[in-house]
């Protein structure tokens, strides 16, 4: 969720990304609902009454189990937006508050859903306004369709240029993409874009989707992941009816094609794909392609597809660095802001702590964010630095390097103008013994090593000692404004 990291409209069995339609009862955002799947209230009012009832015990129980401050705060505003056989969509007014119900709340909800409807498969959350939510299960006749784009084509309205944050790991895909929304000729065709999972490739490609639809109210999209591909192309080939996938794809002014590792090693699909993308080249459409390496690192694939994609602009996304993550965690606090007024504060040290530490990729990054602020809000606790480690100890130690106690005794040793030899002396006058102190705190909060350890390491003191040093330094860090300073600072230092 960059932003890039979960979409706003998910599918919480399978986290396939879901088409659009039009709902009756008022224009839903773009990207979010099934294509075909009719409005809630163009269903039959009986059954429509059944499943506003089994909403009702879902609300009830899920307010039951996580209390009321907790789903006040973050599941007050899930709303029913329609069922139609086994698949159920939900809605929320914001896309930070889909992607945190579909991160926190994807199993209970499902789980829920098939003990009130047992065949139930798939619950999505989808963002739309409140305002357009109907307010009672009544039949209605469809309101018209309002004016714009028939999105249709799986393109996600929530992933544009605007909220992708761009740094250098990601510059070049960002402007090849932008030129490939762009009316007019373009250089290269297709753009081949890769990279790690979690890294914005898929936010790219919507990005592209919306921008050309912008400026090309007109025009004919189609996203879809490879996968989606295959599946139906095979179901076109079972029907013996593949002459309307070939022209629904082959005809269109751009197509985007997600995630192409996983057809390695599938013949038939890779054949389909290669005349696809020739006739689509040939007649001088746009294509976008992505996959999680370069093509000439893909396997299973067949060379003359590699050699097609490779043809036009191959641009990479490198894992953000410490600036572009930092920026990214700015954007998502400011997104959160906006979305819930009353969201958990969250200082510039924790953000600066996260970028740090959390360097795999940006899902990860947004995840851990959600996942402090939601804790936040369910216990009622600002959120500190040492809330945050204690939230995500278990990802932290997925990542920490492993800091050692000598480091810890050197960088305090140095931060007071002290020498080494004197920290770990007996010496107790205040000057030596405080930031002796600190040191064994930061050794206790900051490393896995024992009190017995800690204590051995500083000139072999008794673990209670160390036990003294870590309660007295927490209370003055309650009082002691410029004690907490230097704390946060070494804190700081041995995290980088």
């Amino acid at each position: 969720m960059s932003v890039s990291a979960v979409t706003a409209s998910q599918n919480l069995s399978n986290r396939e990304p879901i088409a659009t339609s039009r709902l009756g009862w008022g224009a839903l955002r773009p990207g979010t609902l099934a294509e075909g799947v009719p409005d809630r209230n163009t269903c039959d009012p009986a059954a429509a009454d059944d499943v506003d009832l089994a909403w009702a015990r879902i609300r009830a129980a899920l307010r039951a189990e996580s209390g009321d401050r907790h789903f006040d705060a973050w599941l007050a505003p899930l709303g029913l937006a329609g069922v139609e056989g086994d698949h159920v969509r939900l809605a929320v007014p914001s896309a930070f508050l889909a992607d945190w119900v579909a991160s926190n709340y994807a199993e209970k909800l499902r789980a829920h859903w098939i003990a009130q409807r047992p065949g139930t498969r798939q619950v999505s959350v989808i963002v739309q306004a409140p305002a357009s939510l109907p307010a009672a299960p009544a039949p209605a006749m469809p309101a018209p369709a309002s004016p714009g784009p028939d999105r249709s084509s799986g393109i996600e309205a929530r992933y544009t240029f605007d909220n992708f944050i761009v740094g250098k790991p990601n510059e070049l895909a960002y402007n090849a993409a932008q030129a490939v929304a762009e009316p007019g000729p373009v250089g290269f065709n297709p753009l081949f874009l890769h990279g790690t999972t979690g890294l914005g490739k898929t936010h790219l490609m919507h990005a592209i989707g919306n921008a050309f639809l912008a400026r090309q109210p007109d025009a004919k999209v189609a996203y879809l992941s490879a996968e989606k591909f295959m599946v139906e192309f095979l179901a076109a080939l079972r029907a013996k009816d593949t002459i309307s996938f070939k022209q629904r794809l082959r005809t269109v002014d751009l197509l985007m094609i997600d995630d192409v590792q996983f057809i390695a090693g599938k013949d038939s699909t890779q054949e389909e794909l290669f005349h696809t993308m020739n006739e689509v080249i040939s007649a001088g459409r746009r294509l976008v392609i992505s996959a999680d390496r370069s093509p000439q690192n893909l396997e299973g694939i067949q060379e003359r597809i590699l050699s097609r994609m490779a043809w036009g602009l191959v641009a990479d996304i490198n894992p953000a660095d410490y600036e572009l993550r930092l920026n990214i965690l700015h954007a998502k606090v400011q997104a959160m802001a906006a979305a819930m007024p009353n969201a958990v504060p969250v200082p510039a040290e924790v953000i600066e702590f996260l970028a740090r530490k959390i360097t795999a990729n940006v899902r990860e990054l947004e995840g851990a964010l959600n996942r402090v602020t939601a804790s936040a809000g369910l216990f009622g606790q600002p959120v500190t630095l040492d809330f945050t480690r204690e939230t995500l100890a278990d990802l932290l130690r997925a990542h920490e390097k492993k800091l050692t106690i000598d480091e810890i005794q050197r960088k305090v040793a140095e931060h007071f103008r002290l020498k080494l030899a004197d920290l770990l002396s007996p010496r107790r006058a205040r000057e030596v013994a405080r930031p002796r102190q600190v040191a064994m705190y930061l050794a206790k909060k900051l490393t896995s090593r024992s009190l017995p350890e800690i204590g051995r390491r500083f000139g072999g003191r008794d673990h209670t000692t160390v036990m003294h040093a870590v309660k007295r330094i927490e209370e003055l860090r309650a009082s002691d404004r410029e004690l907490d300073n230097d704390v946060v600072l070494l804190t700081r230092l041995l995290d980088a």
